[in-house]
């Protein structure tokens, strides 16, 4: 069976003269493989297309994918959404009493598979000029697991409670204060209940416009637990959440699994071991084709996840597996400082932020941790010359490539224009190719305008524009934000790599916890009162550093046997508190 996908948002045929149509051999022999469609765009027929590739190859924009799957995949397709359009197949099937998880690539229809169960969307089967009815989509699925939950579904037998993905466009949907929107929908508990549990008591009578994406984030997952429901939908519920605020919101969920339904997209793979049961992973191609694979107990899950192998389809989803090093404290730091800052302070009106007296040392990369509204970006900006301590002084005798927080696509012009612009010879080098470029996913997006750039595209390409200027030391201000689990474990080993083969420092703020395994030789802690004071200290070792965190945080973490990966340990469980007992909070080994 050969797909053919269009993706639309990469095809410029103003741009390409439509060369996939020049060189095809079907066209130059007469037969119409490609035609002239909507707007101007080639429409490829699958009957006909011989799977050559050379509209692929000739595509200056990769706009165009021919994908040959396996023909006992057809009887599979559960919905399309056009000719040469993204296509899914297969669902997982929700079961009550457990949290099951999802876990794949953006753009890979898990979204879109919660759509479809949650009544949103009506499967078509393929059939997109003609959906099928509900009735025919349930002869379809006949004797399955599905079958008996779509059925109860479409009679409305079975109460449906949604956690969207963009929680930011809650405050442009609904106007008012968060106490207005909570109200609307409570049902299970009191408004006051669950602001409590979430932390959301002081944002119950401000405005929906003023508050944060974490404030956002709560709000709309405690909007979703407030609806008395028989399944309870999360897409993504640890964006914008700090590691304290993801691990009570993964409690919360999990107790929900108790006696509902629970399905959660989650992209924080310490997080969605901890809260799920059972995993589907979702394999495919961005933009073309996503299949659901068989179910799996949530460790097994992961580590085949990170394998990047599924033995029972013989299929190959990753080209290298993931693998977590514990690295030993490195002695020869000690003689080769960097940069040395503090003891520093920096006063707003109602907040004000110290750091303990620091130093990082030549080629050593520093992770920090802490919550939300602490200091962290403070910090950040102090090191990069942005702000100026009230207090203290930093060694600035050293060069800075500084990736923000939140990223403002203010360039007019393409992702290609926009590296010529700032490091146009190491961008044409080969060491960028193939050390950032593509290991970050990012050498599709070189003809797309900067301000069209989704989240995620935007976040790889301040990535890639950071490690690309020449500095002594790099500033990552929450990298894997708004990137899917692959993307991140991507992210993480080309940031590692880059710092490695050049021998440069770096300081990385993020909350997931992989990520900064992954990338950290070091860690600072950040701890205090968030939104009021906030102290700094380290850099430690990562071993005492996390032990320091993880305490305030009451988890413990120990490293998978097979693969090395942290895990969270059970909350009083014989780990749990045999690690609590040792003061070992991070892995016992």
């Amino acid at each position: 069976m050969r797909i053919a996908t269009l993706l639309k948002d990469r095809c410029q045929p103003k741009k390409c003269s439509l060369e996939c149509i020049k060189y095809c051999p079907k066209v130059r022999t007469g037969v119409e493989t490609i035609t002239i469609g909507e707007k101007g765009k080639p429409v490829i027929s699958e009957e006909l297309c011989v799977g050559c590739g050379i509209c692929v190859h000739k595509c200056p924009f990769e706009a165009i994918k021919i994908i040959g799957l396996p023909e006992e995949l057809e009887k599979d397709l559960v919905h399309q959404y056009g000719r040469n359009a993204f296509r899914l197949y297969r669902l997982p099937v929700p079961k009550k009493g457990i949290v099951t998880g999802i876990l794949g690539p953006n753009g890979i229809g898990k979204t879109t598979a919660l759509r479809l169960l949650s009544g949103e969307e009506v499967p078509n089967l393929g059939n997109y000029e003609n959906p099928p009815s509900k009735s025919e989509v349930l002869d379809h699925f006949s004797g399955s697991e599905l079958h008996d939950y779509l059925e109860k579904l479409y009679a409305g037998d079975i109460k449906v409670s949604f956690k969207p993905q963009y929680v930011d466009k809650i405050p442009t949907n609904y106007k008012g204060r968060t106490r207005d929107l909570l109200s609307r929908v409570a049902e299970r508990m009191s408004i006051n209940e669950i602001a409590e549990k979430l932390d959301l008591m002081e944002t119950l009578d401000r405005d929906l416009g003023s508050l944060s994406g974490g404030e956002l984030q709560r709000i709309a997952i405690a909007a979703a637990l407030l609806k008395d429901a028989d399944i309870y939908f999360f897409d993504e519920p640890s964006s914008y959440l700090d590691i304290s605020q993801r691990l009570k919101v993964a409690r919360i969920i999990q107790s929900l699994g108790q006696g509902k339904h629970v399905v959660v997209i989650e992209h924080d793979l310490a997080i969605l071991d901890f809260l799920a049961d059972n995993v589907y992973l979702v394999y495919g191609s961005e933009g073309a084709y996503g299949v659901f694979a068989q179910p799996r107990q949530v460790r097994m899950a992961i580590n085949v996840y990170l394998q990047g192998y599924l033995a029972e389809e013989n299929i190959r989803f990753r080209e290298r597996r993931i693998e977590f090093e514990i690295r030993p404290p490195k002695e020869t730091w000690q003689t080769a400082t960097l940069l040395e800052f503090g003891p520093l302070e920096y006063q707003y009106s109602s907040f004000r932020l110290k750091v303990d007296r620091g130093s990082i040392k030549v080629g050593e990369t520093v992770g920090v941790v802490g919550p939300n509204a602490i200091g962290k970006t403070t910090f950040v900006k102090m090191l990069a010359g942005i702000l100026k301590p009230t207090k203290g002084t930093i060694d600035r005798n050293v060069r800075v490539s500084y990736k923000p927080q939140y990223i403002t696509p203010d360039f007019d012009g393409t992702v290609r224009e926009l590296f010529h612009s700032f490091v146009k010879d190491f961008f044409e080098s080969g060491f960028f190719k193939s050390e950032i470029a593509e290991p970050l996913g990012i050498t599709h997006l070189y003809e797309k305008q900067v301000s069209t750039l989704a989240g995620g595209e935007l976040q790889r390409v301040a990535i890639a524009l950071c490690l690309s200027r020449e500095a002594d030391i790099y500033l990552l201000d929450e990298p894997s934000a708004y990137l899917d689990s692959n993307q991140r474990m991507e992210a993480a080993k080309t940031l590692r790599r880059v710092m490695e083969k050049q021998g440069k420092s770096a300081l990385v703020v993020d909350h997931d916890i992989y990520f900064l395994d992954m990338v950290s030789d070091s860690i600072m802690v950040f701890s205090g009162i968030p939104g009021n004071e906030g102290i700094g200290r380290g850099p430690f070792d990562m071993r005492t550093g996390m032990n320091l965190f993880l305490k305030d945080v009451g988890v413990t973490f120990r490293r998978d046997n097979e693969t090395n990966r942290p895990r969270i340990n059970k909350l009083d469980s014989r780990l749990d508190r045999e690690q609590k007992e040792k003061g070992e909070y991070y892995y016992s080994s």
